[in-house]
């Protein structure tokens, strides 16, 4: 299976968890974040970002996950009313600290709290079948200028002629 993760230039290298809190796992668990697309790999970034940072210092990552490593899924169903807020994580990190403290699965798949219908794939670093999974590529994270406009409150200019998909 293919996750992808967008990270700054001098951290693309490197499978790391740095042990920061987050959604799914309280500070000084070491994990990894991606997610099931580029796409959704991207909002969440620019989420954390807030829409900071639009520049060449950002690498976009794909990264295989052997398929016979274990993976434990949160059910989107199971989750209690506001999982999704982003000012008060210990819903989440409860069921990501639970699962990682296991070690009997090396992988959380867990809802997006972006797109709750999308997933995104916890990494536990310190399982020892993580050596199983390896970086395939690291390419420049090159996304529509427009994109960074809508991000920083400014209106892109349409096309001559009026508006044209794409």
């Amino acid at each position: 299976m293919l996750v992808f993760k967008i990270a700054h230039k001098k951290y693309a290298n490197n499978l790391a968890g740095s042990g920061a809190d987050g959604r799914w796992t309280s500070a000084g668990k070491t994990v990894v974040y991606c997610a099931e697309s580029i796409a959704l790999a991207f909002l969440e970034n620019m989420v954390k970002r807030q829409g900071v940072g639009f520049n060449d210092d950002f690498k976009t990552i794909i990264i295989n996950i052997p398929d016979e490593l274990g993976v434990e899924a949160v059910s989107l169903k199971n989750l209690p009313a506001g999982w999704r807020g982003f000012r008060d994580y210990t819903s989440c990190q409860k069921i990501g600290n639970k699962w990682y403290d296991k070690m009997k699965d090396p992988i959380l798949k867990a809802p997006s709290a972006v797109l709750p219908e999308s997933s995104n794939y916890v990494l536990n670093t310190n399982h020892p079948d993580f050596l199983k999974v390896k970086i395939v590529s690291i390419t420049d994270l090159v996304p529509d200028e427009r994109i960074e406009d809508i991000l920083k409150g400014s209106t892109p200019k349409p096309p001559k002629g009026g508006f044209a998909g794409g």
